[in-house]
């Protein structure tokens, strides 16, 4: 029988330790290899692997192009250990026009559109790297940047590319990490390219004059930037914020006073079929009454279609509701979160991402310079011994065809080198004639001129700056704002001014019946009803009516409660007038222990009059008691055991004001003796004798030579002689005439 075999060796470690010693380990995994871009070249490795793969197998914009499925297979058999999808997705991106301001990849056949379709499989696809993609590799074969070997050790890849392209800016980049994340949008290269030569100047430059070179992102479906320009100050000087981008739109006109909009260009990130199908969503659900209809009708260009139900509303006003609504205005953030040059990541602002990309240019330019000198000393050796050869050849000749060891006699006869006397030997014999020789010593004399050029340029800091800016110079030509596809394509407008959309525009007017039961049970009835048509309506069992208002569908109702708060409710959002409604405290936060004082159709510019048992109460401008929340608006403070027992409207030209109580007196005072707050407690209106519990019923306010009106039988009655109730404000009053209304209510 064997012996079984040894076991490894086991730790005893608390869960605790293991766990986020794990988890460190995942989680700057993900940090590293997975989720934030290198400032330098502004790849994550997945990208990075793609472009090199690519470069190895030769897919330059002038060759021919090759399945992605080649591509795909070489990245994850060689450097990247993942799934074959998701190379695949970030191959697809890189080559989106409408994803990537400068794409990286030239994809031929079904790469994804706008509309959010996937692209075709990886077998049916072809690709091949682009321009911009050049310029991140343009001189990767130089030393100019570190190599590591591949995950399985068998193959080695960039650590970085040299980047002769500020892709980190340009294309942008997103990413979720743990505990951190990224997301930096794209930007005009030819803008970039003159902030690089501004730093390049003045390498203490501030935040503010960089940004007169780099106004704002340039996303690739265009729109218009609508940011505060202070705020993008902002952004760029922390490195995080946000900017808000706005679809382009242009009205036709259609004749006959009628116009459709057609938005031309839609905010980046965002779905052109999503946000038709939102439109369409809100139009159906009647949020958007102003519109009939949305069409899509784009071919390569955007054109959707916004059908206006009506000409005589102001485009402007629309989209300003449009732009509330839909994705029509979208907000990109910055959180400029990238690793820096020594793998660490953190939020840099504008000025130091340009400057990481300048300090990366000067180490490319140093190490390929190096690279290039190595190159020259060695050819300038190989040139020195052929020149040898060529001063010496008839000795040469004889010493290959009589002695043995050739190599170390002519090593030993003319002082060679080991590399130079290998030249000579495998020299062929049509470069013995004479002008191969002339060739020689032009070579040899353009390579040591270009040597001393590279010596100077190494020696002087100055002159290497000069050099980065001539490449610099050189992107800006070939990729600036003169070229195709350098031209800004978002707008840099002005921050939007407070557009005040009247809600009449975006509901449709109708008109209603608001019919609120005893028991509080609220709904709309379409139509204004005549008093017949009132007196037919249906309540609950036991139920009964209390308050029916003919209003429209663009009104507020105000309810004001015994606990002197006004509450606010749209007319467009009342329950059908089918079956009995719904319960008015479902609707906002009226308490169990707080009833309905009064119910009215909302009119701006006027003013009320409110008032509690306690004989206190004020006036207050109607416009300043509508209430935001389901929570109502405090306005009249009641005391501890007293409820706000009246709410009633102050006429135009109203000069008094009548209050009576309990105790049936009445007492008729100017209107100006009263206050007009917005909340408080009020003044004592009326005074009752202290023990004898009468408490105030009503308030009213009128007009002294038009009477006082009261309910009187089935009719009205309207009192002129008023002088045995006129007095000051807080005096006793007298007896209320014959025939007042029990109810102690003037109305």
């Amino acid at each position: 029988m064997s012996e079984p075999a040894p076991e490894g060796e086991i730790r005893d470690t608390r869960l605790a330790d293991a766990l986020s010693e794990r988890y460190l380990s995942y989680a700057m995994s993900t940090i590293m290899s997975r989720s934030l871009p290198d400032v330098r070249d502004g790849l994550k490795p997945v990208h990075r692997r793609l472009l090199f793969a690519m470069q190895q197998l030769k897919l330059d914009p002038k060759s021919g192009f090759k399945k992605c499925a080649r591509v795909v297979g070489d990245v994850m058999g060689k450097y990247h250990p993942h799934g074959d999808a998701s190379i695949y997705d970030a191959m697809v991106r890189m080559s989106q026009e409408f994803a990537v301001r400068y794409p990286l990849v030239d994809g031929q056949g079904n790469f994804g559109n706008i509309d959010g379709d996937n692209a075709a499989a990886m077998r049916y696809t072809e690709a091949r790297m682009t321009e911009v993609a050049m310029a991140l590799l343009d001189g990767i074969d130089q030393d100019t940047v570190d190599f590591r070997p591949t995950y399985d050790g068998e193959e080695s890849e960039p650590i970085v590319l040299p980047s002769n392209f500020p892709n980190l800016l340009a294309n942008g980049a997103a990413g979720i990490a743990v505990g951190m994340a990224t997301s930096i949008p794209p930007h005009n290269v030819g803008e970039l390219c003159d902030a690089l030569k501004h730093l390049i100047k003045f390498p203490n430059a501030t935040i503010d004059k960089l940004v007169e070179f780099v106004p704002g992102p340039d996303f690739p479906t265009g729109g218009e930037l609508v940011e505060n320009r202070d705020a993008i100050v902002e952004a760029y000087k922390t490195g995080r914020g946000g900017f808000r981008v706005r679809a382009k739109w242009e009205v036709e006109d259609l004749g006959r006073g009628t116009y459709q909009i057609v938005i031309t260009e839609i905010p980046y990130q965002v779905q052109k079929s999503k946000l038709i199908e939102k439109i369409a969503e809100l139009i159906n659900d009647k949020r958007l009454p102003i519109l009939t209809d949305v069409r899509d009708e784009s071919a390569e260009d955007i054109r959707v279609v916004l059908e206006p139900r009506t000409g005589k509303v102001e485009a402007a006003m629309l989209m300003e509701q449009m732009f509330r609504m839909t994705e029509l205005e979208s907000r990109f953030s910055l959180n400029m979160n990238v690793l820096d040059a020594y793998n660490t990541p953190r939020v840099m602002n504008l000025r130091e991402v340009l400057a990481a990309f300048l300090e990366h240019r000067m180490v490319v330019l140093v190490r390929g310079s190096n690279f290039r000198l190595g190159q020259i000393e060695r050819r300038l050796e190989i040139l020195g011994g052929m020149l040898v050869a060529y001063l010496n050849l008839d000795e040469v000749i004889r010493i290959i065809r009589e002695e043995d060891n050739a190599k170390q006699v002519m090593m030993a006869t003319f002082k060679l080198s080991d590399v130079q006397a290998e030249a000579i030997l495998n020299m062929r014999l049509r470069q013995l004639r004479k002008l191969e020789e002339m060739e020689i010593r032009t070579e040899n004399d353009a390579l040591v001129v270009e040597q001393t050029a590279l010596n100077t340029l190494l020696n002087d800091e100055e002159l290497r700056w000069k050099s980065i800016a001539g490449q610099i110079n050189e992107i800006k030509e070939k990729f600036g704002q003169k070229t195709e596809i350098g031209k800004r394509r978002t707008v840099v407008g002005d921050a939007p001014t407070a557009v005040i959309v009247p809600l009449e525009a975006m509901i449709e007017r109708e008109p209603i019946t608001v019919v609120c039961s005893q028991k509080g049970w609220i709904r709309a009835i379409k139509g204004h009803l005549s008093d017949e048509q009132v007196k037919d309506i249906k309540y609950k069992e036991g139920d009964k009516e209390r308050y029916t208002l003919a209003a429209q569908t663009t009104d507020k109702i105000l309810i004001f409660a015994t606990n002197g708060r006004f509450y606010t409710l749209g007319c467009d959002k009342l329950p059908g007038g089918r079956g009995h409604g719904e319960p008015l405290r479902l609707m906002i936060d009226l308490p169990n222990d707080a009833d309905i004082t009064e119910m009215l159709v909302h009119v701006t510019g006027r003013k009320l009059l409110v008032a509690s048992d306690s004989a206190h109460g004020f006036i207050v401008p109607e416009d300043d008691v509508l209430a935001q929340t389901k929570n109502g608006k405090v306005v009249l403070n009641v005391s501890p055991g007293a409820e706000a027992t009246s709410c009633t409207i102050v006429p135009e030209g109203a000069d008094s004001i009548a209050v009576i109580g309990s105790n049936r007196k009445i007492v008729i005072f100017p209107i100006a003796e009263l206050p007009e707050i917005t909340r408080g407690k009020g003044v004592i209106l009326q005074r009752y004798k202290k023990g004898g519990g009468a408490v105030l019923r009503d308030a009213k306010a009128f007009t002294l030579t038009e009477g006082l009106s009261f309910p009187f039988g089935s009719g009205w009655r309207t009192e002129t002689d008023l002088l045995r109730w006129q007095g000051k404000r807080a005096g006793a009053g007298a007896l209320a005439p014959r025939g007042f209304p029990t109810s102690n209510k003037f109305a």
